[in-house]
Parts: structure tokens; sequence; C-alpha cells
């Protein structure tokens, strides 16, 4: 499914896109397939599949650990990063709290993505580095 006109501002207001000027998020919008999800219905299955880097247009998920909602996710976050990175299944299951709204790029689409966006590529980085603090939170 094509990336409707919208996504360009709607992602120009998320962190992760920040530093990107108007050409750069038209490509970046073209470049992601549109994707919705039911409420209710499970993304990534935790142990068993994750085959995209997915950013959240509309909507929220629950990070859910072993059945535990552990975590939320709105709208300029995003989930599946790590299994494409690291070529893993998924630690936690990611499941529409409400109708969800995604951009997704393929898992095998996103190093080269990454490689060729140096700032989004930075900013992931710090978006990982808050993940991590608060998953060190949530271990004390």
């Amino acid at each position: 499914m094509a990336v409707r006109d919208d996504v360009v501002n709607t992602i120009a207001a998320f962190s992760l896109f920040a530093d990107l000027n108007g050409p750069q998020l038209e490509e970046v919008a073209h470049l992601f397939d549109e994707t919705f999800f039911g409420e209710g219905e499970r993304i990534l299955r935790q142990g068993v599949s994750g085959s995209g880097f997915y950013i959240i247009l509309e909507g929220t998920a629950a990070i859910r650990v072993n059945g535990v909602d552990r975590s939320s996710l709105k709208a300029g976050d995003y989930f599946g990063e790590i299994s494409c990175l690291l070529g893993e299944v998924p630690i936690a299951d990611i499941v529409a709290a409400t109708p969800l709204r995604c951009l997704v790029l393929p898992g095998g689409q996103l190093e080269g993505f990454l490689t060729a966006h140096p700032k989004v590529m930075y900013r992931l980085l710090q978006g990982e580095a808050r993940k991590l603090k608060n998953t060190t939170k949530w271990l004390s």
C-alpha cells in the first residue's frame, strides 16, 4: 500500500525525524508502507515472529512481556527495530491497545535505511538508550 500524502506532515512532528527537511521527509514517507491493525491485534509475538520496523502514526499499543503489560506506545513511537537489527525474534509482544495506523519497513531494509539517514540513526540510538534506561527501572 502506498503511503498517503498526509504522512509527511505527521512524521515531521516526530522526534525520530526532527533533523530532516521537507524533501528528506518525503523520501522517508515513500520508503515505508502504511498498515493498519485492529484493537487487540498482536503485531509482534514474543519469541516467535518479527519482520519489520514499525512507526506509529495514530493509536496506541502495549508492550507485553510474558503476558504482563510493561509499557505503552503512542504516535511517534516505534518498535521492531531490535529484532530487525539483531536478526532475532522479539522479546515482547506488541499489541494494539486501540486501532493502529503505522508505517512499516521490512526488516531487511532497516540497515540500509539507517546508514542512508545517519541523523535518523542517531535519533534511533537515543531512543534505544531511553528504552534501556526504562528497562533497567523495570528490573530494579
